[in-house]
Parts: C-alpha cells; sequence; structure tokens
C-alpha cells in the first residue's frame, strides 16, 4: 500500500531552523527608523498592562538579532521602582536564573553573545517575564532559537506570569512541540 503524498502546504513548511532563519531575516530587513518605532509602539502595549504595572519583580531580556528594543522602557520600570532581573544560562539544558539588574550596570557578553550582567550577586524570582519571540503562532506558542531555556523556565515557574514580545511580522504558523509551553499573553507593536 502506497502512502499518500503531502499535501502543498505539508510540502511547503519549513523546519523550525529554516523558519527560524526566515523570520530572523525579515527583522533584519525591516528599516532601523520602522523598528525603533515599533519598539515605541510595543512599549506602550506593555505600559498598559496590569501584570507589569503592578509587580515588583520583572525579567527582562537584552536584546540580539534586531529582537524588540526596550531598554528605555526599562530605565522607566526602574525609575518607577520596580526592579528587573536578566536570564543568564548556567547550564546547557537546565531553566535560566534572573539575576538582578539595573540600566547601567556593567554587562558583558555570554558564550552565545547575549549581554549579561558582570555582576551576579543577586538572583531573584521574577512573577512576570518579557520574553523574545523569534516566532509566535495565533496559539500563542513561542519559537525560540531553539535552546529550549524559556521552556524549561516556565515548566519550573509555572505561576510567573509570560509575556511573549515580537513584531508584527514574526507571526507564522508552526505545530508546538511537545515541550513547548504557551505565553500567557503576547505583546506587538499592533497588539489588541
Amino acid at each position: 500500500m502506497t502512502q499518500p503524498l503531502p499535501s502543498v502546504k505539508e510540502e511547503m513548511q519549513p523546519s523550525r531552523q529554516n523558519l527560524r532563519e526566515i523570520l530572523i531575516q525579515r527583522r533584519k530587513d525591516a528599516p532601523l527608523a520602522l523598528r525603533q518605532e515599533w519598539d515605541r509602539q510595543i512599549c506602550q502595549q506593555l505600559r498598559q498592562l496590569p501584570q507589569i504595572m503592578d509587580t515588583a519583580i520583572i525579567g527582562v531580556y537584552s536584546p540580539i538579532r534586531c529582537e524588540p528594543n526596550l531598554r528605555d522602557f526599562y530605565q522607566e520600570l526602574q525609575a518607577s521602582g520596580k526592579r528587573l532581573a536578566l536570564p543568564v544560562v548556567l547550564a546547557k539544558d537546565s531553566a535560566l536564573a534572573f539575576f538582578e539588574w539595573a540600566p547601567g550596570d556593567v554587562m558583558e557578553k555570554d558564550a552565545f553573545g547575549v549581554l549579561i550582567p558582570a555582576r551576579r550577586e543577586r538572583e531573584v524570582q521574577a512573577s512576570t517575564l518579557l520574553i523574545p519571540c523569534v516566532g509566535y503562532n495565533a496559539a500563542r506558542y513561542r519559537l525560540g532559537y531553539g535552546g529550549g531555556f524559556y521552556d524549561r523556565t516556565l515548566a519550573k515557574l509555572p505561576h510567573a506570569h509570560s509575556i511573549g514580545v515580537a513584531y508584527r511580522l514574526a507571526q507564522c504558523e508552526f505545530a508546538a512541540a511537545n515541550f513547548d509551553l504557551p505565553m500567557s499573553q503576547l505583546i506587538t507593536e499592533l497588539s489588541d
């Protein structure tokens, strides 16, 4: 008995790695001035969220590869009395650890090229996490860089409010893997 041929849609579905490459290139192709405007719009969306404004410790991220840059917003949060924390990879197959950080603190690059606090003295548990997305789908699943660090982190912190952050051009179709966990919500420059 022969196997049915895959549909055109299935045949054209890129692998997760190819999809990552396509989406990262889309971000890079967007002009800097346009991305900066999108960053302002994303920050405006985030300012409206009680999960941001009513929490004491917020896990943030250092942008890489043309991810939404929220650094000005981080300064606002810190000035308003919020404590911020940046993720650090401690081991290959583990959850991320979050270390307290403030804008202006000395930073260094980790093995992945991500800026992390140079002084990692105070590990904290954030109740709200801003999580960058390479891509995302309609069910709020996030496509990251493939290391699984945020999925392990969310599994370890099931009560944390996870806010995926991406540009709208990152919306795509992909099937969630067994270990994937959906974001509590997603914010883009065009969030409803």
